[in-house]
């Protein structure tokens, strides 16, 4: 029996999160829970070890993934070398992590310990890529982090140059939790589908970049700022919808293959694109956002996934549009890592079958004889 895009098919077993009845855990703790309450560092070392961290556990993986959070030199001197006006910040990213492979005298080592050390190299680094080329195509040098920052605030430092105000922390730490892990979806699954064969964590990460450009799954924050920019009022709110609707074309940032009464993670976002938007001066993006919803589910009953909301927070954080995706990168590495030690732990080769619908048992015919 086939299922479209294997909707329904339960294709491993894992502890590291779980989305039952429209709740989102990590390895058992409620998303709501870890938002309020956690650091994304705290997140991290829970996806990787299944617990969550001491007050030392805590302070060492900080201290390490701010030792490693540089680039190599020949990283950034590529980057420069693309064609800047052209290229989307994802492919710069998936190209960026693969050649971290070719700097890593670990990349092919497969034991435990040095897989875990090169987790920390890559899961540091990922900001760290994603702020210079953000900074290198507007003709500026990449700023070097900062070792007496938080990951969230030492993100925003290397983009912007300058230190994040504590709200602005908060919500980057609140968004990088919420897009940490979410079970098997397209990208997790095509990482551990690729180290499942015994490729290295820098082959599984690019693969994992590469699904997640797609705007069905991780770029889909991007093309709702482009919604909400071609809209430009709220005024404007009603007609715009109607008419995509009418038109049958898709409305990005609604519903969610495994969720029915709603996203989890949305209302975090939403809550934050207020306090946000009030403090840019600039809550049309808000109130736009919420008329788009009121709008679209009195027509259609699917309430705002992950991506509506996301949208507004990091544009009112001043992050340009196309860079949405790799911050949801930079996040989502820390899941990947946890799918790829997990795969690795207990691994067999992913190799499902295709059920065939073409024809059946030709015989060949000579050149000659066809019409």
């Amino acid at each position: 029996m086939t299922a479209s895009g294997l909707e329904g098919v339960v294709a491993t077993t894992s502890s590291i999160s779980s989305i039952i009845d429209d709740t989102l855990t990590y390895v058992g703790y409620n998303i709501d829970d870890l938002t309020v309450h956690a650091s994304f560092e705290e997140v991290i070392y829970l996806l990787w070890h299944l617990e969550l961290p001491t007050k030392e556990q805590l302070q060492e993986l900080k201290q390490q993934l701010a030792d490693h959070m540089e680039l190599p030199p020949e990283i950034i001197e590529s980057m420069k070398k693309y064609p800047l006006d052209k290229v989307h910040p994802m492919t710069v990213l998936r190209t960026a992590v693969s050649s971290l492979g070719a700097f890593d005298d670990e990349a092919d080592v497969m034991n435990e310990e040095a897989n875990y050390r090169k987790a920390i190299r890559l899961q540091a680094k990922m900001p760290a890529i994603v702020a210079a080329f953000a900074r290198i195509r507007k003709g500026l040098e990449p700023v070097a982090p900062r070792k007496d920052l938080g990951f969230a605030a030492n993100f925003m430092y290397m983009i912007k140059g300058e230190e994040p105000a504590d709200i602005e922390v908060e919500a980057m730490n609140k968004a990088l939790i919420l897009h940490a892990d979410h079970e098997l979806n397209a990208s997790t699954f095509t990482a551990r589908v690729c180290v499942a064969t015994l490729s290295d964590i820098y082959s599984g990460i690019t693969a994992a970049i590469g699904a997640l450009k797609g705007p069905l799954h991780g770029g889909a924050n991007e093309q709702v700022m482009k919604m909400l920019t071609e809209i430009g009022s709220v005024d404007k709110v009603e007609s715009y919808v109607k008419d995509k609707l009418e038109k049958k074309e898709k409305i990005m940032g609604f519903g969610h293959r495994v969720y029915r009464k709603g996203d989890p993670r949305a209302k975090h976002l939403k809550e934050m694109s207020k306090k946000l938007t009030e403090l840019t001066g600039e809550p049309e993006w808000y109130n736009i956002s919420v008329k788009v919803e009121e709008t679209f589910t009195s027509e259609k009953p699917l309430p705002p996934n992950v991506d509506f909301y996301s949208a507004s927070v990091y544009h009112s954080l001043g992050f340009d549009h196309d860079i949405f995706t790799p911050i949801f990168a930079v996040s989502r590495t820390s899941g990947w890592l946890a799918h790829i030690f997990e795969q690795y732990a207990n691994n067999r080769l992913i190799r499902p079958r295709a059920e065939y619908t073409g024809p059946s048992m030709r015989s060949y015919i000579p050149m000659d004889e066809r019409k």
